[in-house]
């Protein structure tokens, strides 16, 4: 379906016109009309599938055809990295129509507090805020949403998660009543639809391929030990010269901060990025991803949503992600707008239960594969084991059931029973002999690790 075909106004056509949008994605096809009509809507896609657009663009037409004074639109994300991204978004498309937007995040300086303020207090049509930041401005009490028609909460399981209900539940009720809710996730647990029947009235449900990777994305699988992570990295960035934009994931702000630091060392041009880094220093590093200065990043899951990078060639998950539907969230970042990408998992041990988890999810067995030779064998696949239920299980008895009989404890020994007696060459009890302490030999996998060539320039 083409977006000439909406009944959206040629101010936003002109603009999708010259950013060359013509055909519109599922998501938008079926909650574009919907939104258009007045009517509540809950939409659950997954990452990539152009679900910022499907409420971005009907908004704007609707405030383009009714403009007022004052905050009209308020849009609320989990992280300030998704703030930035559909200002950015609302911004391109805005550009032909009189509609201003701000965003409103965390880790501004004293500058950016005042600007922010002077949006929320009617200086801007659209406000995109973090839940937190929204509400330390809201405690001074000079903002006011008497205007505000239109409520989205975009990637409302993510916020839910990190525990933004609380805010949310304050600030829609300092909202009108009577406005249009709008609510978007990636997944569409038993919270989210708690949380929908709060804040929406009667809302239409719209659902595209709930957590199922995108076509274009080929998923390898490596079953790797933990100490084999970092050479086997190596071995698949060996071959991936024509890669030239690579996310990896990883599951703790440690383990980025260590595997980027060892990849640089290493020659390749990498960046870390986690919630450790200084705001000015996160957005430089998206930047020199961006614009190609660096070719790797690692980052942590926060960065799995919410970050619009284009033409990702390769994501790889260095560890597996604790839920599985994160998995999709994190290769959604390849393959995005129906190109081909690549996405590759490590799996320890520890982790096959989790990925088991995964491939009941999406409905696939991938194949596993083990590290090179060079590096030794990898762990062997081992499906997960359940407990046995039915019949033949054994259920655990009640009061009536009669007790074991306890057995019978030796006699306590005394000290003389229970002292060792010194052996033959009169060596005392207990003696203990001076050890030197010894320096922790380097593993062979950090060995050939360390051996690999850098590298081309």
């Amino acid at each position: 379906m083409k977006f000439s075909d909406f009944k959206l106004n040629d101010t936003i056509l002109d603009a999708l016109f010259y950013m060359n949008f013509e055909e519109a994605t599922e998501i938008q096809e079926k909650a574009i009309p919907t939104i258009l009509e007045g009517k509540d809507l809950i939409g659950c896609a997954q990452t990539g599938t152009g679900k910022t657009a499907a409420f971005v663009l009907p908004t704007l037409n609707q405030i383009a055809d009714a403009p007022s004074d004052g905050v009209q639109v308020l849009i609320l994300c989990p992280t300030r990295e998704l703030a930035i991204q559909i200002d950015q978004q609302i911004q391109g498309i805005a550009y032909f129509t009189n509609a201003s937007c701000y965003p409103v995040y965390g880790g501004g300086d004293g500058v950016s507090w005042e600007a922010e303020a002077d949006a929320l207090k009617g200086g801007a049509d659209i406000i995109v805020a973090t839940p937190g930041r929204l509400m330390a401005h809201m405690a001074r009490g000079y903002v006011k949403f008497d205007t505000v028609q239109h409520l989205i909460l975009d990637e409302a399981d993510r916020m839910l998660d990190i525990g933004f209900y609380d805010d949310i539940i304050k600030i829609i009720k300092s909202l009108p009543a009577e406005r249009q809710s709008l609510m978007f996730s990636a997944t569409m647990a038993p919270k989210i639809r708690s949380l929908a029947k709060e804040i929406l009235n009667e809302p239409e449900e719209i659902s595209v391929a709930i957590s199922k990777p995108a076509e274009g994305v080929t998923q390898k699988v490596y079953l790797a030990h933990e100490e084999q992570k970092v050479a086997l990295m190596r071995h698949i960035l060996g071959d991936k010269d024509d890669f030239q934009s690579i996310i990896i994931f990883c599951s703790t702000k440690k383990k980025v901060e260590k595997l980027a630091r060892t990849l640089h060392q290493k020659g390749y041009a990498c960046q870390g990025i986690s919630s450790d880094y200084e705001q000015e220093q996160r957005e430089e590093t998206l930047s020199d991803f961006r614009s190609g200065k660096t070719r790797i990043m690692v980052a942590t899951d926060v960065m799995s949503r919410g970050i619009d990078i284009k033409g990702i060639d390769l994501v790889i998950n260095y560890d597996v992600p604790g839920d599985a539907e994160d998995y999709v969230h994190r290769i959604g970042r390849t393959a995005r707008a129906k190109t081909e990408g690549m996405a590759v998992t490590l799996v320890c041990p520890d982790d096959m239960f989790k990925f088991s988890k995964i491939e009941r999810l999406i409905e696939r067995e991938l194949e596993k594969e083990q590290p090179p030779k060079t590096l030794g064998p990898g762990p062997e696949w081992r499906e997960p084991q359940r407990g046995k239920k039915g019949r033949g299980a054994k259920k655990p008895q009640g009061r009536k059931s009669e007790a074991k009989p306890q057995e019978k404890k030796s006699p306590r020994p005394t000290k003389n029973e229970g002292a060792e007696k010194p052996n033959s060459q009169n060596q005392k009890p207990h003696e203990k002999k001076d050890r030197k302490p010894r320096k922790k030999a380097p593993s062979n996998y950090q060995i050939m690790f360390d051996a690999l060539p850098n590298p081309k320039a």
